[in-house]
């Protein structure tokens, strides 16, 4: 027997309806590449969306048509968030700090129809619009009197466009399972690979992340998303703060310590979330300026994990409350959050924050596993640890268009391998022990050991080579190069870095090199990073 209820589709567009028609004089105000700060409404932005809309139409964009877009936390993102899936089309947000191999193969790999970009990546596109294979024209996301010259084909300007359009545009009654955004990994260990999420996902995912054990908005908050919008769409926050009518915060490109506490300070803003780095200069742009928060109320932190310096300086020096979140790409992407339980408040303080440093428990909605080698579930003790797999509506099923690395994604039961080591405690909560893939995150973003290696061995003077991550106060993690030279060669530290300098991105440059006589083996032949690991515990990176 089936229930007689309404059968509404689950559909993001009805987001930014809700917040029009119920919070339409919530603001969002945006740091612009321009320079000046925007303000503006939800219920502009409704309306704007729907201009976006009618030109995406005018354009030929048809259901189905991936539209990427290279950009900053900005209001036209954020309208870009919303037109795009609810004309039936699909958001794909590029990361444009990727190596520019990786780049060009997730446009053509997506077949993105076209490409909307801040003024600050006019250059980078250029540089890589020969690589782009489909792409049938660039909208630079500015205003005519701000619009370059530019060697971009087909170049339109984002404001020219939605002038000529109507606000009024009729929003289908997509599927709720119709494809809405796709956002790649960053391809740490081989190709990149695609994330396509539906309607239906994104909004099971915002009222999972928006409930009260979660980010729990109102709209009585200001919040600010650290996080890129280029960033798994920014941890679904631009959804979260639309269903809730909260006011929305977005920094640009404003990332530095002072511009952080200018935004913060400003507009008043109660709640962030972003990457450790980013509270790393913001504390230390607090300490030597001597400055305090006065509205910031809690502050998220995923990407890595948060020190215990950083939660104690938050919470004893300016009160504010500090959160672990978890998650992935494939995960939509948050699935787990550190809002601490009712006997863990009763603590003292110390004890708190130690169990602050765990990634938190499960939102309703996602499942959790740990399992040994062989696949054997292992008990939730907090002592136990092993591969973390996760299962849940909002978590992939399948990878785009890649059937190789689907099938080793998942286990026999159809739960997802995360790649990570945890250890679960009694009362769910989930802390990551270590990585089962040999990834370096420096600063919430990936960076590949593997690519670092395969390019290192070029260099003649070079016999092999491994790339660890080092515990750096600043960026979390840094990448520490260690060659062992072929015979009678004697490369110096300079000339490996110089030799590296150009042939992967600069941040990827490792921070420092050591030589060794003699590289460990595991015993089917391959480098053990487990033994350097330990081998190098100790070490000090120069900086340090």
């Amino acid at each position: 027997m089936r229930g007689m209820m309404m059968d509404s589709p689950l559909q993001i567009i009805s987001l930014l309806q809700f917040a029009a028609r119920y919070h339409g004089d919530s603001e969002i105000v945006s740091r612009t590449v321009e320079g000046p700060i925007h303000r503006y409404t939800y219920r502009d932005a409704y309306a704007r969306s729907g201009r976006l809309a009618n030109a995406l139409k005018r354009l030929g964009v048809v259901d189905g048509d991936r539209i990427a877009t290279v950009a900053w936390n900005g209001y036209r993102h954020f309208e870009l968030y919303f037109g795009i899936s609810g004309m039936g089309a699909v958001l794909h947000t590029i990361n444009p700090r990727l190596p520019p191999d990786q780049f060009g193969y997730i446009v053509n790999h997506a077949e993105d129809r076209f490409i909307f970009l801040d003024l600050t990546f006019v250059p980078l596109l250029e540089a890589m619009a020969p690589a782009l294979e489909g792409v049938a024209g660039y909208v630079i996301m500015t205003d005519a009197a701000h619009m370059p010259e530019t060697k971009l084909a087909n170049a339109m300007c984002y404001e020219t466009l939605l002038e000529a359009e109507s606000d009024s545009f009729d929003w289908p009654a997509l599927d709720e399972n119709t494809a809405s955004s796709l956002c790649y990994t960053s391809g740490t260990t081989g190709k990149p690979k695609g994330a396509l999420y539906s309607h239906r996902t994104t909004l099971l995912h915002t009222l999972g992340v928006n409930s009260a054990e979660g980010l729990a908005t109102t709209s009585q908050d200001t919040v600010l998303p650290a996080v890129p919008m280029f960033h798994v769409n920014a941890w679904g926050i631009p959804y979260a703060c639309a269903m809730t009518g909260a006011k929305l915060v977005l920094p640009g490109a404003g990332y530095a310590g002072d511009a952080m506490y200018e935004m913060l300070d400003s507009e008043a803003v109660t709640m962030s979330a972003g990457v450790p780095t980013i509270w790393f200069m913001l504390l230390e742009y607090l300490r030597t300026a001597g400055k305090t928060l006065t509205h910031l109320e809690s502050v998220i932190v995923g990407g890595s994990a948060a020190p215990l310096s950083m939660i104690r300086a938050f919470e004893e020096d300016h009160e504010v409350t500090v959160f672990h979140a978890w998650g992935m790409t494939e995960m939509s992407p948050v699935g787990t959050f550190g809002r601490l339980n009712k006997r863990m408040l009763a603590l003292p303080k110390e004890e708190q924050w130690n169990q602050k440093l765990k990634q938190g428990r499960a939102f309703y909605g996602v499942d959790l596993k740990i399992v040994d080698d062989d696949g054997n579930a292992l008990p939730h003790d907090g002592e136990a640890f092993g591969e973390l797999l996760v299962r849940g509506p909002w978590i992939i099923g399948g990878y785009y268009k890649d059937p190789e690395a689907t099938a080793a994604a998942f286990d026999d039961a159809g739960w997802f391998r995360t790649g990570d080591v945890a250890k679960i405690d009694t009362e769910g909560y989930m802390q990551i022990v270590d990585r089962s893939k040999d990834v370096i995150k420096s600063g919430g973003e990936w960076i590949s050991s593997i690519d670092l290696e395969n390019v290192a061995v070029g260099h003649p003077g070079v016999a092999e080579a491994a790339v660890i991550g080092v515990a750096h106060a600043k960026w979390g993690e840094r990448p520490l190069l260690i060659i062992l030279p072929t015979q009678d060669a004697k490369p110096s530290a300079k000339e490996i870095l110089d030799y590296l300098n150009g042939k992967v991105a600069n941040w990827w440059l490792p921070d420092d090199v050591a030589f060794v006589d003699e590289l460990p083996h595991t015993a089917t032949g391959k480098v053990s990073k487990l033994t350097l690991r330990q081998q190098f515990k100790d070490y000090r990176l120069p900086e340090a």
